[in-house]
């Protein structure tokens, strides 16, 4: 007979809380430094809320993410392993992160501790709630019965499939990290230009176009998710925003009214992607043919 086994993940996948127990999940925290202080990114914001960390945000505070080492990953497998359980790690992006890193790094030393039990990882190539996306399908084909291989194996087979789409309020959060130039984010700030971006198949947001202005910026996404998404009539599809909850709806009220979307879940992007994306992001996550 096969074991019982969870699902876990990191808190960059930014499901809400309530979400993540009722699909069972096990979710290990990373952490940000805002404003000098340490926090843990809870999901349910409990160290540190989402209003509260786009608040420091706005007011310039110094922001930084730091990813979870290899023994935090060993202490919470381990934990597991002991009550029982195999264990699917299904990860934040090695193309924006080291987390995914350590957390193979800590399966394969708990391998070889236990060698009878199953410890499988799979790389999302994902992040904010691409990343959730993907576990919030896992974990419906385990409420399913599926097998841990199984599960596994649908999550390494569809992931290039999961289309993440971005745009970003503030062009100088992308400076800070490296995306773009001084120069290119003094101009666009100056012409209003906002950058549409997405998820590529190695993990990394990369810039694919521009709007000008706001407003077309998400008439970009929507026209982008009616280009590339499949099946979109029915689907379960999912909206991440940084404090800029009325877009977020628009968003939401545009993908049931032109696409037929089933439903559309709505939540917070976290502080450890807030961090380089700033407050006025808005992303959209849908099965599609290609990232």
């Amino acid at each position: 007979m096969s074991k019982e086994y969870v699902i876990m993940t990191d808190s960059s996948c930014d499901l809400p809380q309530e979400l993540a127990d009722q699909l069972g999940l096990e979710v290990l925290p990373l952490e940000v430094m805002a404003d000098g202080k340490n926090y843990r990114n809870w999901l349910d914001g409990r160290e540190i809320g989402f209003k509260e960390f786009y608040k420091l945000a706005r007011e310039g505070k110094e922001l930084k993410t730091s990813a979870v080492n290899t023994a935090a990953f060993e202490e919470k497998m381990e934990k597991l392993l002991k009550e029982g359980k195999d264990i699917l790690y299904i990860g934040f992006s090695s193309g924006l992160s080291t987390t995914y890193n350590s957390g193979e790094a800590a399966a394969r030393e708990l391998r070889e501790k236990y060698p009878d039990r199953k410890i499988y990882t799979v790389d999302t190539l994902a992040a904010s709630l691409g990343q959730g996306m993907i576990i919030y399908y896992a974990a419906k084909k385990k409420e399913s019965g599926a097998t841990i291989e199984e599960v596994r194996d649908f999550v390494e087979n569809e992931k290039l499939h999961m289309c993440h789409w971005f745009t970003v309020d503030d062009l100088n959060y992308l400076k800070r990290g490296g995306r773009i130039s001084a120069a290119t984010a003094a101009v666009g700030t100056m012409l209003s230009i906002k950058p549409v971006m997405h998820m590529d198949n190695e993990g990394h947001l990369v810039a694919v176009g521009k709007a000008r202005g706001r407003k077309a910026a998400l008439c970009q996404l929507l026209d982008t998710m009616g280009e590339l998404g499949e099946g979109l009539e029915g689907q379960t599809t999912f909206i991440c925003h940084s404090d800029c909850m009325d877009d977020a709806q628009y968003v939401a009220s545009q993908m049931k009214e032109r696409f037929g979307v089933a439903q559309v879940n709505i939540n917070w992007i976290g502080p450890v992607i807030g961090a380089h994306t700033g407050p006025g992001t808005i992303g959209i996550f849908f099965w599609g043919r290609e990232r």
